[in-house]
């Protein structure tokens, strides 16, 4: 299989997995790589809400926001034929899963000492405020059989660059550069 601009039925790629775990700069690399365009579920939350993620959940709350991403993660599977990266959260929703059957989905996992060192496990992250470690893991427990559940691959980012997980992905799903 190959990628492309011409690759039809919704996006060449889709990227899950933990805050942290590289999502949105590996998605740039491969879709540059590939030579369509990139997009992230999140970034369209912020732009079409004018704020940021973790003021969505102080202000309106983490139901709220789940509700918001489930339709940035609906719209990008419908609208986007790129590379799509997907909020942390985003397979929490049993809908978003199913959206996500049959796709080149990319499960991007890391263990909690990588999240440590790449994210600070803190900054603007909401859900990991108070005692990161431990809620990372907890967080990790819950979600690490949804992420695997959606995945066609999984391609461990621990001490990788971004450049040698693009390369893993792309090798993985069996998709070549233009």
């Amino acid at each position: 299989m190959t990628g492309g601009p011409s690759t039809p039925g919704g996006p060449v790629v889709v990227l899950v997995g933990p805050p942290g775990s590289g999502k949105s700069t590996v998605g740039a690399l491969i879709a540059e790589r590939l030579g369509v365009g990139y997009r992230d579920t999140d970034a369209d939350i912020v732009a079409a809400q004018g704020r940021e993620i973790s003021d969505i959940f102080v202000d309106e709350g983490e139901p709220y926001f789940r509700e918001l991403e489930r339709r940035a993660v609906a719209a990008g599977v419908a609208e986007h034929t790129g590379v799509l990266s997907l909020g942390g959260g985003a397979v929490l929703d049993p809908g978003t899963r199913a959206l996500l059957a049959g796709l080149p989905v990319a499960y991007l996992s890391m263990e909690v000492e990588a999240a440590v060192r790449r994210a600070g496990l803190g900054a603007a992250r909401p859900l990991l405020a108070v005692n990161p470690r431990r809620q990372w893991r907890e967080l990790m427990d819950a979600r690490r059989p949804l992420y695997t559940e959606v995945a066609r691959v999984v391609v461990a980012t621990d001490d990788r660059t971004p450049e040698e997980v693009a390369q893993a992905v792309l090798d993985a799903l069996e998709l070549k550069d233009v």
